[in-house]
């Protein structure tokens, strides 16, 4: 009995530290997705690792690249108007210190002069590293909306 009792214990507490990495990912989500839809470039990469991997317009980016094009796109007055999630998951790895967000995301941005609309699927994986939340891999998939 007293074995059942750690054992109950133990995943109590495991519960409780799962929501409480959580809470520090949907706070760390929120300001990456924020810095985004602000054009907050130097904000926006700060929440990247920088050996991040990200994934979007079909194939693996460089991110320093990345980078440059979106203060290139910025110092051009275009930018993003509009980035919404939806359908948020987080789900916290054993140890938590990586956790995975998936969602669905709303985007209008203005890329010379046009204005884009469109319906994307992103996953972020998260790693604590020096006590902060960053974005080790991105994957960005934009959804055919009929």
């Amino acid at each position: 009995m007293s074995g059942l009792l750690a054992a109950l214990a133990c995943l109590v507490a495991f519960t409780a530290h799962a929501e409480s990495v959580e809470a520090e990912i949907e706070a760390a989500l929120d300001g990456f997705n924020k810095a985004y839809a602000t054009n907050d470039v130097a904000a926006y990469f700060d929440y990247y690792a920088d050996d991040a991997t990200v994934f979007f317009s079909g194939e693996r980016q460089d991110l320093a690249v990345y980078e440059e094009q979106w203060h290139a796109l910025i110092d051009s007055g275009d930018g993003v108007l509009l980035n919404e999630m939806s359908d948020i998951v987080i789900q916290v790895l054993p140890g938590g210190n990586v956790a995975i967000s998936t969602y669905f995301v709303t985007n209008k941005a203005r890329y010379d002069g046009q204005v884009a609309n469109l319906r994307a699927f992103e996953t972020d994986v998260w790693n604590k590293i020096d006590g902060e939340w960053k974005v080790v891999s991105l994957h960005y998939t934009e959804l055919n909306e009929d």
